[in-house]
């Protein structure tokens, strides 16, 4: 988060609104942004990166696991009905179990794997993709704006970017959303907040499933 002109403090996912205080709940601080209307924890109430490190390696994503591959098949199916034969893709965020990449290459395509704590290889993102995939990453995000444009620049035109993340829709059931209560989830997405993001990219996006938005970068 920095601060624009006069003070003011900017939104991190689209870098231009005013963040406005918005909840305090259990002594950790949320804001609103008046723009793009995603909802983020104040940047002092953030884990440090080994405090996330350690709750990441407790997720026990096992890649056989059928009911976790029922899950991720809320992206994969809709994402896999856009794909050319052949395409390239990139799991971006992968944690320590990268079942969806796995699914993608039962599919017929080749994937390459990057997350900054369990698959940090920088020549991944030192190419381009025909897709990438995005499952339950993008709240994690202390800077999503850097992020999305990364993930810009590493989609070839006409690419497609598949994200899953739980869109927020009720404020008065924020106090006790589950989803909230995790303590490295610190960004909160309205569908409304990937609409804003498609107009300041030039993307096309479209959420064929809940809690699922497809983009797709023009060519």
């Amino acid at each position: 988060m920095v601060e624009g002109d006069g003070g003011r403090l900017l939104c991190p996912v689209c870098d231009s609104g005013t963040l406005q205080t918005f909840r305090t709940i259990m002594e950790k601080r949320y804001l609103r942004c008046g723009q793009c209307l995603a909802t983020v924890m104040a940047p002092e109430c953030h884990l440090t990166a080994d405090e996330e490190r350690a709750i990441y390696a407790l997720h026990n994503n096992d890649t056989g696991d059928a009911g976790y591959r029922r899950f991720l098949s809320k992206l994969s199916e809709p994402l896999l009905a856009k794909l050319a034969d052949g395409a390239r893709g990139l799991d971006f965020g992968c944690g320590p179990g990268p079942a969806l990449a796995d699914m993608m290459r039962e599919a017929g395509f080749d994937m390459t794997l990057y997350d900054p704590f369990f698959h940090p290889a920088r020549s991944a993102l030192e190419q381009q993709y025909d897709f990438i995939t995005c499952t339950e990453v993008v709240e994690h995000l202390h800077r999503p704006a850097e992020v999305f444009r990364q993930l810009d620049s590493l989609l070839r035109p006409e690419g497609w970017l598949g994200i899953m993340t739980c869109f927020q829709t009720d404020d008065d059931r924020f106090d006790q959303w589950h989803y909230r209560r995790d303590p490295t989830h610190v960004v909160f997405y309205r569908e409304q907040t990937f609409a804003w993001l498609a107009g300041r990219y030039g993307w096309q996006y479209e959420v064929p499933r809940k809690d699922v938005v497809l983009i797709r970068k023009p060519g």
